[in-house]
Formats: C-alpha cells, sequence, structure tokens
C-alpha cells in the first residue's frame, strides 16, 4: 500500500497512521498512535462515568496518572506522520494537491469537533452548547479535535518552510517555539479571552495551544526525519528507539526530583490535570516523560510489536474513527441510554472502558475490511467496463 493510499487517517484523522517506505510499513507510528488513543479512551471513559473527587486510590495513582502521557503522545506522534509522509513530498510537482488535501481534512476534523461537541455537552443544555459552537466555551472531552483542525489549517503551507529550514535551526525550533509562547503568554494582551485560549491556552478555558503545543509538534517533524531514514535499519532504529527511551526517563527522573517527597499526592494532582492547561512544568515533565518512553518502546518493537499489539495498532490507524466511537458510546449510549453516569463503581467503569477499546478496534477492523471489498469491487467494475 503506498504513501498516497494512506492519507485518509490521521491523528486524530489527519496524516497518514503508517507510511509506505521502502516497500514496508512503518507500523511503530500505528501503535504509538494507538497506545496514545487507548489511554485516552480509559481516561474518558472513568471520568466520563464519575468525577475525580470518586475514584480509589489505586485508580488515581497509577491508573488515571498514566493516562496523561497520551496527550503528549498524540502531538509528537501529528508531527512524526508529517515528517514521514509529507515533508519529503514538498518539493514534488503535486504538492499543491498534497497540502490541500490536509487541509481539507482539516475542515472534516472541524465538522467532527463540532458535532461530537454536540454530544459531549447536550445534557447540559442549549446554551452550553452554542456557546461551545460559537468558540465562547470549549468541550473537554473532544477539545484535542479543535487543536488538530485548527492546526491542519496552517501547518501545512509551512511545511515547504520546514524542508528547507538548516538543520540547527531545525532542532533549535523546539527551544525557540517555547519561548516564543512563553513571550506571547506573558505580554500580549488578547481581547478575546477564547482567542488567547486557541493560542496560548488560558486558565479559565479548556483547550489546546497553538502556540504551547506547537514545540511537541516540531519534536515530532524532528523524530520523524530521523524514523524515516533508519527505520529499515534496525541498528540505528534501536539507537533513535533507545535515545527517545532515556530521554523518556531523564524527564521523567526530573519530575521525580522537582515534585519531592511525599511524590504520591502531586501524582494524584496530574491525574486530575492540574497543570495541563496551560502547561505547568511538573505536568509536562510528567507527561512528554512518558510519552517519549512509550514512543521509544514502539520504535523499538517496530512492525514485529504492531502486528503482535495489532488491536492496538488499528486503533491508532484510524483514530478519528476511533474519537468518534469511543466519544459516541460513552455519551450516547453509557450516560444517555444506560443512565450510567454517577451509577456505577470504578470498577465497571474500568472495565467498561476496556472493552470500549476492544470494540473501538473490532469496530475499524470491520470498517477498513468493507472499505478495502468496496475498493476492490470498484476496481473490478473499471476493469469490466475498460475490457468491454
Amino acid at each position: 500500500m503506498s504513501a498516497d493510499s494512506l492519507a485518509t487517517t490521521a491523528a486524530p484523522g489527519t496524516v497518514p497512521a503508517a507510511v509506505a517506505v521502502r516497500g514496508g510499513r512503518i507500523g511503530s507510528i500505528d501503535l504509538a498512535r494507538g497506545l496514545a488513543v487507548c489511554l485516552m479512551i480509559v481516561s474518558h471513559g472513568t471520568n466520563g462515568l464519575m468525577p475525580y473527587a470518586d475514584f480509589p486510590d489505586w485508580g488515581q495513582v497509577p491508573v488515571h496518572a498514566l493516562t496523561k502521557f497520551s496527550s503528549s503522545l498524540f502531538f509528537i506522534v501529528f508531527g512524526i506522520a508529517l515528517a514521514v509522509a509529507f515533508v519529503p513530498k514538498t518539493a514534488a510537482p503535486d504538492w499543491p494537491g498534497r497540502r490541500n488535501h490536509l487541509v481539507r481534512r482539516g475542515l472534516l476534523v472541524l465538522f467532527w469537533y463540532k458535532l461530537l461537541t454536540v454530544v459531549e455537552l447536550w445534557d447540559r443544555g442549549r446554551d452550553a452548547v452554542v456557546d461551545a459552537l460559537l468558540y465562547r466555551s470549549f468541550p473537554s472531552f473532544v477539545e484535542i479535535l479543535g487543536f488538530y483542525a485548527i492546526a491542519l489549517l496552517w501547518i501545512p503551507w509551512l511545511l515547504p518552510l520546514w524542508a528547507r529550514t538548516p538543520a540547527w535551526l531545525r532542532w533549535a525550533s523546539p527551544l525557540l517555539a517555547g519561548g516564543l509562547w512563553w513571550w506571547v503568554s506573558g505580554h500580549v494582551d488578547f481581547d478575546s479571552r477564547p482567542l488567547r485560549a486557541v493560542l496560548v491556552e488560558d486558565h479559565e478555558l479548556y483547550t489546546w495551544g497553538q502556540l504551547s503545543r506547537l514545540p511537541l509538534v516540531l519534536l515530532g517533524l524532528l523524530l520523524g526525519g530521523l524514523l524515516r531514514r533508519w527505520d529499515q535499519e534496525a541498528r540505528s532504529r534501536l539507537l533513535l528507539a533507545g535515545g527517545s527511551v532515556v530521554a523518556g526517563l531523564l524527564l521523567l527522573a526530573a519530575f521525580a526530583h522537582l515534585a519531592g517527597e511525599p511524590l504520591r499526592p502531586v501524582l494524584v494532582e496530574i491525574g486530575r490535570n492540574h497543570g495541563k492547561h496551560p502547561p505547568g512544568l511538573l505536568f509536562s515533565l510528567f507527561s512528554v516523560g512518558g510519552a517519549l518512553v512509550l514512543l521509544g518502546l514502539s520504535v523499538a518493537g517496530g512492525n514485529l510489536l504492531a502486528r503482535a499489539l495489532r488491536p492496538l495498532a488499528v486503533v491508532g490507524s484510524d483514530s478519528l474513527m476511533a474519537f468518534i466511537v469511543h466519544i459516541s458510546v460513552i455519551f450516547l449510549l453509557l450516560r444517555g441510554t444506560l443512565g450510567y453516569y454517577q451509577a456505577v463503581s470504578y470498577e465497571h467503569a474500568l472495565l467498561l472502558s476496556g472493552g470500549l477499546v476492544v470494540a473501538t478496534a473490532a469496530w475499524i477492523a470491520l470498517w477498513q475490511a468493507l472499505r478495502a471489498r468496496l475498493r476492490q469491487w470498484r476496481e473490478r467494475q473499471r476493469g469490466a467496463a475498460h475490457a468491454g
């Protein structure tokens, strides 16, 4: 399967989930994204049925704290997929078409973001839904789709510039972008609080800022460039994987050092999203550190591990569909139809979340099989028409 034919799935649902390179698929991209999605489903499935305060101690730490790796892993893998599938094509004659494809994907993600916003907030009343649709407020469970929708309207235009940027400047770009975010958030007065939230985040509004999360996307672009060159070379791939794991462990060690003793109360606060919006130092060290460890393990395992953990890779191969399925099930079925909100134990909610991961993987596998059959049927029809 070619890279072009894979350009219909993304993170979530934006850029190729796995890309053909020298005849093989980079399954580690699917697997890493699948890990991020499944951690997110566990987080949403439990917190969607009960408040944090009702979690038992073991649910707070380690279970829910570990789900905080997912968001940073999403942003990094987003950049990796762009680097693998699109950056090498920026000088090709058909680049404008590829760029416009990404922009159209962004509009599609925007459509689903708004529709799932209605699904999430429907039980809060009409005013809450209208405010969120008009960007006067933001949802929490589906807000990451809002980040990707906006990002895909502007990042594709910058990819040719990235491809021509000197290597030293590319490697410095995550720090430079972080500095830009810090300066803008501290020195620019925004007349609109929602605009501030979309760009650099705001303490009062739950959303992902384009500038505040850009350093992780740029880090992904850097790692994706290395992965594209080294994926088929076992030694180089393991070197990249080991570097990612070591970097992640160093960040986690820095988190533990700065958090001090006792560590558990800090982890509980992180599990409750303290320091998530805008990104605080401790939350960022913990989330990015864990994301890099998971990414390194995925890269080290490569296609072999992706096949062994196929349900996770399947979920990562179409994360937009995974988002649509799990949000719809949580809010329409579990909360709306079955009335499980604040009516089940944490153990029951966790079991339902695990079942939702399995169901999501099964649905995506079935959906992909049906699409493959439909493509084959269309090809046979075209072949018969040409033969006639």
